[in-house]
């Protein structure tokens, strides 16, 4: 889609299919569980771990899906939409946001590839690989495991695989 039909309105923006689905993204990352039971830090950086775990099992879903796949990039343009905002509120300058953002997508991009080299373990191992990708990639309080994290994310994993592709769209992921 063209900037100028965007502008114009005379095409749907083809985010919106995905707006849902980054909203829920951000509600589940802001489940109070993940603070006072697994001991994710409820800091800035503690919350956009979050964020960024939550997300990465959304997409890791969403790869391996012929009717969600192509749509990934769509969900990633919200992140970065959500991300630049949160970067000018917080008073960085316009020359440093884009800086920042591309950063930030390669930290996403890491977390993306450490979980899902966690989960391609076997069974048994597969929570002590995602709490050691869970232990390098969140901030945790002190004396916190990432064991609770990893079985949190896990249980998100398995009902995104019991989810159907046009709930998962939908954003209908309990």
């Amino acid at each position: 889609m063209s900037f100028l039909s965007r502008l114009l309105g005379t095409e749907p923006d083809p985010r919106e299919e995905v707006r849902a689905l980054w909203y829920k993204c951000v509600e589940i990352a802001r489940e109070p569980e993940w603070y006072s039971e697994c001991g994710v830090a409820d800091t800035l950086d503690g919350r956009f771990d979050m964020v960024s775990a939550v997300l990465a099992m959304v997409m890791l879903r969403m790869e391996g899906d012929s009717q969600l796949a192509s749509r990934t990039g769509l969900l990633a343009e919200f992140f970065v939409e959500d991300m630049d905002g949160q970067l000018r509120q917080s008073g960085v300058g316009d020359l440093m946001v884009g800086k920042k953002i591309g950063k930030l997508m390669s930290t996403l991009g890491g977390r993306i590839s450490a979980y899902r080299d966690g989960f391609a373990q076997s069974e048994n191992a597969v929570i002590g690989a995602v709490a050691e990708a869970v232990s390098r990639n969140v901030e945790l309080r002190e004396s916190a495991e990432g064991e609770r994290v990893a079985r949190r994310l896990n249980a998100l994993r398995s009902r995104l695989a019991e989810t159907t592709s046009d709930a998962v769209l939908a954003g209908d992921i309990g």
